[in-house]
């Protein structure tokens, strides 16, 4: 058996983990983003404290330390593609297969992203409280004035500079989670993951759930940055940069060239048509 599934069976594959996911209750699929959002955390937060403790490296090489910075952040993706958590700004792609081939309508759609994104909130803020809780993001820790001066400067950029961060991160998230979908094996879905993530994170850009963590870290912290700041300066154009770059630049795209009137098969595989609403 080939250990890298082809282009068209993995959307294949995509599409049957993605239907399934869209039929989960809410309380499930609430735990299992819960989960993804504190990955994701985990990741940031080990970025964080490798990369703003190196402070010698980030005042001479600037690039490198980024370099750093995305080396060490995609183990949190890593974990929440092997260990089957969910996460909003993958899903933006992949439940685009099932709803192009109308076997998920777009309420059952909307529902899964609105729940996995409230989890994930949840999620990364929790951890975090427990990362601020625990000590390692005290305002005494030597990566605290990293941490601080990262959180500042996303929320000091243009709405249209973070909406277009948004879309190449997530554009790079979802490749990560499309070539984890098309190996077969665990190193190759780790290696899969590794490179598109570590490009996003070093290059930059604007991860919507990423920053769940980092900026009420760095509030926690002691950063002078309010809720509402946040919310509207950052998160707002970063999580509709997200699903552009997730659901119409990646999701969409491959659904279209990997599906034919034979493969969008709602009545012949699901036994129901799904109605678009």
């Amino acid at each position: 058996m080939a250990e890298a599934r082809s282009p068209a069976a993995t959307v294949d594959t995509i599409d049957e983990a993605s239907l399934a996911k869209s039929t989960l209750p809410n309380a499930r699929l609430f735990v299992m983003s819960v989960l993804g959002g504190m990955l994701i955390a985990v990741g940031a937060l080990l970025a964080i404290v490798v990369t703003g403790g190196s402070t010698e490296l980030v005042a001479s090489n600037p690039g490198l330390a980024r370099l750093v910075m995305g080396a060490v952040f995609p183990v949190g993706f890593i974990a929440v593609m092997l260990t089957g958590a969910g996460l909003f700004t993958s899903d933006c792609a992949t439940q685009m297969v099932p709803w192009y081939r109308r076997r998920v309508s777009s309420s059952a759609m909307l529902r899964l992203l609105v729940v996995a994104y409230l989890a994930n909130v949840v999620g990364a803020v929790g951890l975090a409280l427990l990362g601020w809780a625990g000590g390692i993001l005290a305002a005494d820790q030597p990566w605290t004035p990293y941490l601080l001066a990262l959180a500042e400067g996303k929320v000091s950029h243009s709405w249209i500079e973070v909406f277009s961060k948004g879309i190449l991160a997530n554009i790079l998230v979802c490749v990560a989670a499309w070539q984890a979908y098309s190996s077969r094996s665990t190193t190759g879905k780790i290696l899969g993951i590794w490179f598109p993530v570590m490009a996003f994170v070093a290059l930059g850009t604007e991860h919507s759930i990423a920053n769940l963590f980092f900026v009420p870290a760095a509030m926690l912290s002691g950063a002078d940055i309010t809720v509402a700041q946040f919310v509207t300066a950052n998160l707002i154009p970063a999580t509709i940069g997200n699903w552009v770059g997730g659901a119409l630049l990646i999701g969409l795209p491959y659904a279209w060239l990997y599906s034919t009137r034979s493969t969008d098969h709602a009545d012949q595989r699901a036994g129901t048509s799904a109605s678009r609403l």
